[in-house]
This record gives structure tokens, C-alpha cells and sequence, in this order.
């Protein structure tokens, strides 16, 4: 009986699991190369394998994030990573004929969203153009404030925005913060005990806990957005915290970012995300407000950015339904480029769809240009990338070097008449498991600054030849390779 027993544990369990663990591969991989890999492992090291799969290899975001939303997928042995579907679509008569009308329709038919038009934008570059903006507008809020954010430090920056948010909810403005739960930890005091302190409203998104145990560093809200009475919205890459001064730094390592100030129909856009975000947290409801009709005379309240020509689209994307909105939107935007692309991200791991868009660009003798940081603040991410960079630079695709300060910037620009921005970067983390905001911007003016911008930072940053990729060391080659090799959980 002993002997029985012995065997069913020590030779028929460890099988079992093995298989069963390579069968749930086989059926929810997406990449064939990975069902393949863990498929393996799993058979080959019984009990181990199965043990790692179960850690790193299956989505757990597919669960977590329908139970946010209070939906679960029907059909258990249907590909979650579906997402929520492509219908067809007609655009307006008044775009059909328009410039990138290809591109419009493309992400009409991902996202469901319409171009919003008569809204305008401002750009503005670091703390120091994007903190004193958003600090009027809090302080001169009249009935509202939605604020979510990544990061929120502490330090004297985070400090100013706590105070605005007090006396903002000391005038009797409705106030509401989402910090992300992991994001919250890069900062000591933490963001969230200060705010309840300080009479705000604030809550953490899908926070690490013990009990019940949810330890997770995906799933992450990565969004960036604060809504100002509903007329007015701040969007972009720019987390809140004294890292962002870049004119007169007070951290050893500070960080180049850009950020964007809305007026217009694109805001209702952004406050109708916030109000999901802020209900899957919490579980309940946004405080209905009543709109308020300020007097004539007050309705610009003093700020340079009024109504404007802008067309804009909110791009909502996350492990949900709205998966792989942003990653298509980029690939649209890249196919549908006739001139140039430009790219600046901090974190470059396309995947391999978007390099071929890329190389393909290129091929038709559009302008591709990618600038990235020279030094990264993840390390493993700068050598991963480095590996698949000649995959680009052979097929014709510039890629530079920005020097120091670390740049946090995100910018598609096509044409001169296209601009994605937001908080997402171009690796899996972001495209896969984090939920991002992008938003679309279809304005020659705007657009023109940015891809000024671009220009600048492309004059004074290093190229990176073929040449330079190929001299690498075998070291260098192989601490590369096993990087990319992980690049998924980068």
C-alpha cells in the first residue's frame, strides 16, 4: 500500500500536472514559440516546470480584470486576448475625403470612440510648465477635481498638490484621487494616508495586500489624468513629484517629460474614464454633479488655451476588453505615414508586428526615426532593446541616442498632422499589461511644435549605426540576448 501511494506522488502526480500545465499552454498561449517553450518545461521538469508556468506563464490580468469590470468570459476555451472586437464602421462625410482618412476609420473601428473636434491643446514641457498649470486650475476648480496619477511623491511638488487639493475641498469642490498601489511605493511618507489626512478622497489602485493575498506588479493604472470641472483636462507621461524640475533639478536624476493642458469636448472623454477607474477601485459611483454654467465673462478663467481646431480621440487600453487598442492604433498610424514617422518612447520592446511595420515604412522611403534615452533608468530594458535594434537599423530605420536628462516622453508623430501622446510606452508592460491612455491628436499647429521638438532633441542626440550593434562584444551580445529574452515581464 506504501509502495502505491509512493509511486501515485513521487511519478504519476508529477506527470499529471506536467500535462495538465502543457495542455493549459497549448490552449491559451497566444505566440506559438511560447505555448512550445512552457509546453516543454513543463513535461521536462516535472513539478518545477508546472510550479514556474503557474508563477510567470499564465494570464492572471484575464481574470482580475473582468472581475473589475463584473464580467467573466463565457466560453472558457475562447482566447480572452481577443479583446472586445472590431466592428465596421463609416466615418463622417466630412472625413471621409479627409487627410489620414484610412487612419481615422482604423481606430474608429478598434476603439468605437469618434474624433471629437473644436478642442485645443497646449503643450507643455516638464514640471515646470506642467505643475503651475495644473495647481491654478485645482485652485480655481469650482464644483469638481478628478485626479489619477501613477506616482504621487511626497516631496515638496507632491506637498503643493495635497495643499491645493485641501483647500480645494475646504471650498466645498467635490475631490477624488487614484494613486496606483504599486506606483504609490516609490514614495515615503505614501501618497494616500497623506491625502486621507489632508480631507481627499483618494484610494490606491489594485493595491499589494497579505490578506486576502494579491500580489501582483501587473495590472498596473498607469493613466495620467485630471479633470477640472469637467471643461478642462491634463493629460500625458508626467507622474507628480519633484523628479520632473529639470530647469533648476533638486534630485540627482531627473526626468525630461511632456504633458498636455485640453479645453473642449475631448475632457468629458477623460472624466468618463476616471469615473470607471474610480468605480472599479472603490465599488461605488462618482457623486452626480449638476453642470455648472459659469457667466460669460469668467468662462476662460484667465488661462491662454481657449476652444480650438483640434480633433482629438481618448484611447482607453488595458488587459480588458479594450486590449491591444493602443498597440493597433500604432500600427495604423505607422502603415498610413507617407513622410515620416518619429517616435520618442523611454521604453522600446515593439513587437515584432511593429517592427515589421516599421522596416516596412522605412522601405517605402518614409522618414523613421526613433529617439530613445542614451541612458535608461531600467538598465535590462536599454539591453534588450539593444538586441533586436539592427532588426531596424538594417532596413533602413534611424535610431538616436537623447542624452541625459533620462527623457519620460511618449510621441507617435506621422506627417505633420498626426500625433499619438499619453502615457503609454512601447513595450509589453505597457501595451499588455498595464492600463494606459492615449490620446489622438489630429492638428497641423500642435503637431508642429511636437515635431519641432523632436527635431531639436534628434539634433543634439547620437546616432546608432549597424556597425556599432555588430562590434558588440560576445559579453555584451549575450547579456543582451537574455535580457530580450525576458523582455515580456521588462
Amino acid at each position: 500500500m506504501f509502495e502505491d501511494v509512493l509511486f501515485w506522488l513521487v511519478v504519476v502526480t508529477p506527470l499529471l500536472v506536467g500535462a495538465l500545465a502543457a495542455w493549459h499552454a497549448l490552449l491559451f498561449k497566444r505566440e506559438s514559440r511560447a505555448a512550445l517553450g512552457w509546453i516543454a518545461v513543463s513535461l521536462f521538469f516535472p513539478m518545477i516546470g508546472p510550479l514556474l508556468y503557474c508563477l510567470f506563464g499564465i494570464n492572471r490580468v484575464e481574470t482580475r480584470a473582468r472581475q473589475y469590470r463584473g464580467s467573466r468570459n463565457k466560453n472558457r476555451f475562447i482566447g480572452f486576448e481577443r479583446g472586445g472586437g472590431v466592428q465596421p464602421v463609416v466615418l463622417p462625410e466630412n472625413e471621409q475625403a479627409s487627410e489620414l482618412a484610412g487612419l481615422k476609420r482604423a481606430v474608429l473601428a478598434v476603439t468605437g470612440e469618434p474624433l471629437l473636434a473644436g478642442n485645443s491643446v497646449a503643450v507643455l514641457h516638464n514640471g515646470e510648465a506642467a505643475y503651475p498649470a495644473m495647481l491654478q486650475a485645482i485652485a480655481k476648480a469650482r464644483h469638481s477635481i478628478f485626479l489619477a496619477t501613477y506616482i504621487f511623491e511626497t516631496n515638496e511638488t507632491g506637498r503643493q498638490f495635497i495643499e491645493a487639493l485641501q483647500n480645494a475641498v475646504a471650498r466645498g469642490v467635490v475631490v477624488r484621487v487614484i494613486v496606483d498601489g504599486m506606483g504609490e511605493k516609490y514614495a515615503w511618507p505614501r501618497a494616500v494616508p497623506q491625502l486621507r489626512r489632508a480631507g481627499i478622497k483618494a484610494c490606491r489602485f489594485n493595491a499589494p495586500r497579505l490578506s486576502p493575498a494579491t500580489w501582483s506588479v501587473n495590472l498596473r493604472n498607469h493613466r495620467k489624468i485630471l479633470v477640472i470641472d469637467e471643461d478642462m483636462g491634463f493629460t500625458g507621461g508626467m507622474n507628480i513629484g519633484d523628479r520632473h524640475l529639470v530647469a533648476d533639478p533638486v534630485v540627482i536624476n531627473p526626468v525630461v517629460d511632456v504633458h498636455f493642458l485640453l479645453r473642449g469636448s475631448v475632457v468629458e472623454r477623460l472624466r468618463r474614464i476616471f469615473a470607471i477607474d474610480w468605480e472599479r477601485t472603490t465599488g461605488k459611483a462618482l457623486p452626480e454633479l449638476p453642470r455648472f454654467e459659469a457667466p460669460a465673462a469668467e468662462q476662460d478663467r484667465d488661462y491662454e488655451v481657449k476652444a480650438g481646431l483640434a480633433s482629438c480621440r481618448v484611447i482607453a487600453d488595458g488587459p480588458d476588453e479594450n486590449l491591444d487598442r493602443l498597440s493597433l492604433a500604432i500600427r495604423a498610424a505607422v502603415v498610413s505615414a507617407k513622410t515620416q514617422v518619429y517616435i520618442m518612447t523611454p521604453y522600446f520592446l515593439p513587437s515584432e508586428a511593429l517592427v515589421g511595420c516599421l522596416q516596412a515604412a522605412a522601405l517605402r522611403d518614409v522618414d523613421v526615426t526613433i529617439v530613445l534615452p542614451a541612458k535608461n533608468n531600467l538598465p535590462m530594458v536599454h539591453w534588450a532593446t539593444r538586441n533586436m535594434l539592427w532588426e531596424l537599423l538594417y532596413y533602413g530605420v534611424k535610431v538616436l541616442y537623447q542624452p541625459p536628462p533620462f527623457a519620460h516622453s511618449k510621441l507617435v508623430l506621422v506627417d505633420d498632422s498626426y500625433a499619438l501622446v499619453g502615457s503609454a510606452n512601447i513595450d509589453p508592460r505597457s501595451l499588455r499589461l498595464n492600463y494606459e491612455l492615449g490620446l489622438e491628436i489630429y492638428d497641423a499647429g500642435v503637431v508642429e511644435k511636437l515635431g519641432q521638438h523632436f527635431r531639436d532633441v534628434a539634433a543634439v542626440s547620437k546616432q546608432v549605426t549597424l556597425d556599432e550593434v555588430d562590434e558588440r562584444s560576445l559579453g555584451q551580445r549575450t547579456r543582451d540576448a537574455l535580457c530580450w529574452l525576458f523582455s515580456p515581464y521588462l
